[in-house]
């Protein structure tokens, strides 16, 4: 396991069934780095993410954690090492939002065990890392979708991993929390912490990105540097829009440097 990339994706087919929606992916993450994902919708992005963690089985080919396949991980383990953020997740039961954040602390909780004041401060300080603390006796069903979404990050930095997926995490929140997660991003690179995410907006995979996939009809189409990868040619190809209009939305859209602290960036563009 030593040495091992923190993820890798060996010739991996996924799909529903007998209906494959990608094929031959193949990719590597290393600690400490970010990884972004770009592709339109359906595409495919949650099933490979929801394949990754095993959610769903490979039609063909292997996910590998730190270097051993993920059905060979308990699943205790394996939440103790790779957190989850969903797309969305609205809840059923009125737990309050500390509650929500303490959950992520399960697999680290003994059985039948309560919450300790380690764990307890643990949750606390991910709130405050989102800026969410004063919601913390709120209840989560009762709360926005956009601060739904927050307390899921939260709840998946409470479960300290060395793998963190994000499906969409600044989806549904506003232009302050948005800088907020993609800044929250840029300290757990600099932690150790491998970061896996999608997003449908560019320029925020071209801010926090080490490395860019793409993804389209299927495959892989590119990965690599960001300046290299998600250029405004193959940017207009994947959405089957024009390069102009790719040019132009970045241009007006693109996020403040300082929220990229990586010299790797700074030294791409």
């Amino acid at each position: 396991m030593s040495g091992a990339p923190v993820l890798q994706a060996c010739a991996l087919d996924i799909g529903h069934g007998q209906r494959r929606v990608g094929v031959g992916l193949e990719f590597a993450m290393a600690a400490g780095e970010v990884l972004c994902l770009l592709g339109p919708n359906g595409s495919g992005t949650t099933t490979l993410f929801r394949t990754l963690l095993g959610l769903l089985s490979p039609l063909a080919g292997e996910v590998r954690v730190l270097g051993e396949p993920v059905a060979a991980w308990s699943r205790g383990a394996f939440a103790r090492h790779v957190g989850y953020v969903p797309q969305a997740h609205t809840g059923i039961f009125p737990f309050t939002v500390e509650d929500v954040v303490l959950m992520g602390r399960a697999a680290r909780v003994g059985r039948f065990a309560m919450p300790s004041l380690s764990d307890r401060d643990c949750a606390l300080q991910c709130l405050h890392t989102l800026g969410i603390a004063h919601l913390r006796q709120r209840i989560y069903t009762a709360i926005s979708g956009g601060e739904r979404q927050l307390v899921l990050i939260a709840r998946a930095l409470a479960q300290e991993p060395v793998l963190l997926v994000m499906d969409e995490p600044t989806a549904s929140l506003d232009f302050g929390n948005q800088i907020r997660v993609l800044e929250t991003i840029a300290q757990l690179r600099q932690q150790g912490m491998a970061v896996l995410l999608s997003t449908h907006q560019p320029e925020h995979a071209l801010r926090i990105a080490d490395r860019i996939a793409l993804l389209g009809n299927g495959c892989l189409v590119a990965i690599g540097a960001p300046a290299s990868t998600a250029t405004s040619a193959r940017l207009a190809a994947l959405y089957n829009v024009s390069e102009r209009a790719v040019a132009a939305s970045l241009g007006v859209q693109s996020l403040p440097p300082s929220i990229h602290p990586s010299p790797f960036f700074m030294n791409t563009i």
